[in-house]
C-alpha cells in the first residue's frame, strides 16, 4: 500500500524504536538497515504529485506522536487469535450439530467468516505485527496461512507491491478491484460464482504468487520476480509446506475417523474456504479500494468503511472488516501500526482534521458505490490515469 513519503519515514522510524531489534533490518519490514533499505524488501516513498490533502496529512503526526501507535502488544494480538478460534470452534461444533440438515449452511456461513479472521491475522503476520519477537510472528503466521492454504510468505511479497504501486501498473490488487463500479450485474455474477468455488482457484494462485492478468495493462504480475532473493527463498519454502499440509490434513483425518472423518474435515474446513469465505474476500477488497475517484492521494485511493454507529455498519463490519481491518486507509498510511491501535489512530487523525475529504464512509453508502451501474469506458480508464 502507496505511503506519503513523510508517512514512510515516520513510520520507519517510529517501529524501529517500537519492535525492531538491534542489527540489520528485519526482512521485508522496510525499515533502513545501516546500508540503506534492503532492495526488494524496502516499502517505496509515494512518489505521487501531493495534492492538498497530502500537504495537510504530512504535517499531521510527528515520529514521536506516532512511536506509541506502532508499539506492539503480545496479549491483545493473542486475544484476538483467542476470539478467532471461538468463532472458528463455534461454527465447527453448528456444522456438527446440524450435520445432514439444511440448516447446517449457516454453519458453513459462520465458518468463512471465521475463516476470512484468520486470513486478517495472517496478514498482520506479513506485516510483522502479529507478535513481537519477528521468529515468532513468522512461526505463528505461516501456521495461521497454512491452514488455509495460505503462503503467508508469498503473500508478503505480493502485498509488499500492493503497498508500493497502489493502482499502478505492478499494484497486483487491481484485478481485483480496479475499475468499479462495473454494473451490478458484473458483481453479482462474480458473487454467485465466488459462493460456489468457481474462483476460489484465482484465490490461491494470488496467495501462491500468480495474482490475475490486470484489464487495464493486460500484464500478468509476478511478485517473486520482485523481490530479494531471501524473501524470494522463504516464499517458496513456505508454499512447499502449504502444499504438504494440505495433503496431510485429509490423510488425517482418513486414517483418524475413516470415511466419516473425511467427510467432517472436508465439510467443515475445505467447502466453507472455496465458498463461504470467498465472497467475503472479494467484497472486503472492492469495498477498501473500489469505486473511488481520485487516485492522487493516498487518502482518496483507500477508504475506511465504518462499523459503528447504524445497525448495518455493525452487521455488515461484523461479517466483512474483523480486527479493525476496515481503517483501511489509516493502515495504508502507516502500516507499522498494528490492527488494534487503528481505531485510536483514526481518531487522532480525525481530530487534526486529515480525514476531512478522504474516503471515510458508512458500509451502506460503499455497496451503494460499488453495485452503481458501470462508468463510460473513458470515465472509468480515467480513474487509473
Amino acid at each position: 500500500m502507496q505511503q506519503d513519503s513523510t508517512f514512510n519515514n515516520a513510520a520507519a522510524l517510529a517501529s524501529s524504536v517500537a519492535d525492531v531489534p538491534a542489527g540489520p533490518a528485519a526482512p521485508g519490514s522496510g525499515l533502513a538497515s545501516p546500508g540503506g533499505p534492503i532492495r526488494g524488501e524496502e516499502f517505496r516513498d509515494d512518489l505521487r504529485a501531493p495534492g492538498a490533502l497530502n500537504a495537510q496529512a504530512r504535517k499531521a503526526l510527528s515520529a514521536q506522536e506516532l512511536l506509541p501507535f506502532t508499539q506492539l502488544d503480545d496479549v491483545r494480538s493473542m486475544l484476538a487469535m483467542a476470539q478467532t478460534g471461538l468463532l472458528l470452534a463455534a461454527a465447527g461444533a453448528l456444522i456438527v450439530g446440524l450435520w445432514g440438515s439444511p440448516w447446517m449452511l449457516t454453519g458453513i456461513a459462520l465458518m468463512g467468516i471465521a475463516q476470512h479472521s484468520l486470513f486478517i491475522l495472517s496478514h498482520e503476520a506479513a506485516h510483522y505485527r502479529l507478535l513481537s519477537r519477528r521468529g515468532a510472528n513468522d512461526v505463528l503466521g505461516r501456521l495461521i496461512g497454512m491452514s488455509s492454504g495460505v503462503s503467508m510468505c508469498t503473500y508478503r511479497v505480493t502485498h509488499r507491491l500492493h503497498h508500493n504501486d497502489l493502482y499502478g501498473s505492478e499494484d497486483p490488487d487491481t484485478a481485483i478491484h480496479g475499475g468499479y463500479p462495473r454494473g451490478k450485474a458484473y458483481l453479482l455474477r462474480k458473487l454467485a460464482q465466488d459462493i460456489v468455488g468457481w474462483n476460489a482457484w484465482k484465490t490461491y494462485a494470488y496467495f501462491f504468487g500468480a495474482p490475475a492478468i490486470n484489464e487495464d495493462t493486460q500484464r500478468a504480475i509476478r511478485p517473486l520476480d520482485d523481490t530479494s532473493p531471501q524473501l524470494r527463498k522463504a516464499a517458496r519454502q513456505d508454499r512447499y509446506l502449504v502444499v504438504g499440509a494440505h495433503i496431510a490434513m485429509p490423510l488425517i483425518a482418513l486414517v483418524w475417523g475413516g470415511l466419516h472423518g473425511l467427510a467432517v474435515y472436508l465439510v467443515v474446513w475445505i467447502v466453507p474456504l472455496i465458498t463461504a469465505l470467498q465472497p467475503i474476500l472479494r467484497l472486503r477488497a472492492i469495498c477498501e479500494h473500489g469505486a473511488v475517484n481520485d487516485l492522487s492521494s493516498p487518502l482518496t485511493a483507500a477508504r475506511s468503511n465504518r462499523t459503528s454507529g447504524r445497525g448495518a455498519n455493525r452487521v455488515l463490519g461484523a461479517i466483512l472488516f474483523p480486527h479493525h481491518v476496515n481503517y483501511h486507509l489509516e493502515h495504508h498510511l502507516y502500516p507499522a501500526v498494528p490492527h488494534y491501535h487503528l481505531p485510536a489512530l483514526h481518531c487522532a487523525l480525525q481530530a487534526r482534521g486529515v480525514l476531512e475529504g478522504a474516503e471515510v464512509r458508512d458500509i451502506p453508502e460503499t455497496l451503494r458505490m460499488i453495485f452503481a451501474p458501470r462508468k463510460p469506458k473513458a470515465a472509468a480508464g480515467a480513474a487509473h490515469v
